[in-house]
């Protein structure tokens, strides 16, 4: 069996999210996770929704230790990995109740940042919700000095990357067609927001 990869952070702060996503997700029959990274909220998250079948989705390197998290579990709600890039003209998925990110828009481009929420436009079924896990500034301040090290640390190792102002993402849910439901404070100076598509 292949080793699985982990991630610390993923450990320390899937309860929390989770008590979000158990009241979010409550009628959500089909979730895409965008950005499965090690694959360690899928097999958190799958077996405690068993109501839903859980989607994980990431680029081909990712998908070997989401794979081992998958296989480890023992969830026959949670699905092997979709190649999904966000930039691609044609996601591999066509209609979903539900989307969950985590430490996503952080990481890619802004123009990607774009890209997805146009996408999800699409994807995202009338009534649907979307979840998305991770730092966010607030009238383009930081909200906390961690934020606005890990934000410097993050612009060293990639000129795209960057923590996002809560109001620009807002704004593509809107254009989107979303509203938000909820801007919950997570651990570690971190955020989880939840859309619905109208």
């Amino acid at each position: 069996m292949l080793e699985k990869p982990f991630s610390q952070a993923c450990e320390n702060n899937q309860q929390a999210i989770f008590a979000v996503l158990e009241r979010a997700f409550a009628e959500a029959q089909e979730v895409l996770e965008i950005g499965s990274g090690t694959g360690q909220h899928a097999s958190y998250f799958a077996p405690r929704l068993p109501h839903l079948c859980w989607q994980t989705s990431d680029q081909a390197q990712y998908h070997p230790g989401i794979k081992a998290w998958v296989e480890a579990s023992s969830a026959p709600n949670l699905r092997p990995p979709l190649l999904l890039n966000v930039d691609m003209p044609d996601w591999p998925i066509a209609e979903v109740d539900a989307v969950f990110s985590a430490n996503t828009c952080h990481i890619m481009g802004w123009a990607s940042v774009e890209n997805m929420f146009r996408k999800l436009a699409d994807v995202l079924a009338a009534g649907g919700i979307l979840a998305i896990y991770g730092p966010f500034n607030y009238e383009g301040q930081y909200t906390s000095q961690s934020n606005a090290n890990f934000d410097q640390w993050l612009k060293q190792r990639g000129a795209q990357q960057g923590i996002r102002d809560f109001e620009a993402v807002d704004q593509l849910a809107r254009a989107a067609g979303m509203s938000l439901l909820e801007d919950n404070a997570m651990p570690a100076n971190n955020r989880l927001l939840v859309w619905r598509k109208g």
